[in-house]
């Protein structure tokens, strides 16, 4: 039986709705684009192919259903060997992820997420690269929000700093618009599911530094100027903290592996969240404390997974509003600086450059398209280096990813030279 050119696993969560979805408007402007579901439930997985349908207009009664679980191996296995690239919505990725992974490389078949999980992404590299560069596939994590804008928001940069990138600071900001922010102060913007992968992440924090030294085992040489690392700061009349998501792990990763296969200067690296006000950052650093603090024990992280709306002022809930995640825009500005082309790079940075990296909906609908278009840039992928368990920005910086995420509307642009 000839293979489906994708497989989306965990098409009845949260995430998965949205990439099926996002996958029949795809189809309809991509002939010949053959495309499958997969969960444990037949009824909820055809349940999802009706309301897609409702939605997007589209007739998808003729799109294969396949049953797995995630406890099952060779179910996943069976699954894996119908897909080309076969797409993880299936999280939180701490739990529920190893064994696709397996069974994708197992089978043969590319494999991308949308985890945000560093623990998780870097276990995975540990374990199943040499079996993927094996195999021939690709294993490519973090594929949305977490962590594309930033990993190729980088890798952009550079190919348009015409010179040497020595370090970038990243400013993430979003906003609901217009009369959707009133509905989401009643009903939230951010999902349990996403949620609860960061309560993991957070739990599960200090494995990095072990993990670290076993994919790098030799130090990276230092480079100058050092960026050093801001605390609580303001810039351009926002307060900004550090970001605590995998986009800073995963820029890391990309730059270290670039400098071992091309001796390219890594370019250093830190991420953070601008907000609006005084209230918004102490709010944050409440929700932080609060996350920090109780993720330490099984009793109190059982209570911030069951009920986050009490922990986060009610922006994490079960009932998301698909209005608030229309209205819900957001933008990396990415500040670059290194040195014009020719110039003395022992000498200060002389020349900076501001990037922009924007879009709507970063949890659910600029994450499933950066996901989807990932997963079919590996059906072509003379432009990408060999197979193996990598990022986003060592998978795809030589690609048409980032014009083709840019057409459909997660927008790069330089902003400042």
């Amino acid at each position: 039986m000839s293979r489906l050119d994708l497989v989306i696993f965990g098409a009845t969560g949260f995430t998965g709705k949205h990439a099926v979805m996002e996958c029949a408007r795809i189809a309809k402007k991509k002939a010949g684009l053959t495309w499958g579901i997969a969960g444990r439930s037949q009824s909820k997985l055809n349940a999802v192919l009706e309301e897609a349908s409702k939605k997007t207009g589209e007739d998808l009664s003729s799109i294969p259903v396949l049953i797995a679980d995630v406890g099952d191996e060779e179910s996943l296995f069976a699954m894996c060997q119908r897909a080309k690239v076969l797409v993880n919505c299936c999280g939180p990725y701490r739990l529920y992820g190893e064994p696709v992974v397996a069974a994708a490389v197992r089978a043969k078949s590319h494999y991308v997420d949308v985890s945000g999980e560093p623990q998780f992404i870097e276990s995975m590299q540990l374990r199943y690269d040499a079996a993927a560069r094996a195999a021939g596939v690709y294993v490519i994590s973090a594929c949305g929000f977490d962590s594309i804008p930033n990993d190729l928001g980088v890798v952009f940069l550079e190919q348009n700093f015409e010179g040497t990138l020595n370090s970038v600071e990243s400013y993430i900001s979003a906003h609901v618009a217009g009369e959707a922010s009133a509905l989401a102060r009643r009903h939230g913007v951010v999902h349990r599911g996403t949620w609860e992968s960061i309560v993991y992440g957070v739990t599960h924090r200090n494995e990095l530094p072990a993990l670290r030294k076993q994919l790098y085992p030799t130090r990276l040489p230092d480079f100058f100027p050092a960026l050093g690392k801001r605390t609580i700061h303001r810039k351009n009349g926002a307060w900004c903290v550090p970001f605590p998501g995998a986009d800073a792990s995963i820029v890391y990763r990309t730059q270290r592996e670039l400098y071992t296969r091309t001796s390219k200067r890594p370019v250093q690296f830190r991420v953070y969240v601008r907000l609006p006000n005084l209230v918004s950052l102490v709010a944050l650093l409440f929700v932080g404390f609060i996350l920090v603090g109780f993720s330490m024990a099984a009793l109190t992280r059982r209570w911030l997974i069951r009920h986050p709306k009490l922990f986060t002022f009610g922006a994490v809930t079960d009932d998301v509003k698909e209005e608030v995640m229309d209205n819900t825009h957001f933008q990396m500005e990415l500040h670059g600086e290194g040195w014009e082309k020719g110039s003395d790079e022992t000498a200060p940075p002389n020349k900076k450059m501001v990037a922009k990296v924007r879009g709507t909906n970063p949890g659910y609908g600029a994450t499933v398209v950066a996901l989807l278009h990932a997963a079919l840039t590996l059906h072509h992928p003379q432009r990408m280096p060999p197979p193996g368990v990598l990022t986003t920005g060592v998978a795809f910086r030589d690609t048409d990813l980032i014009q083709r995420l840019h057409d459909n509307g997660l927008r790069f642009e330089i902003v400042h030279k």
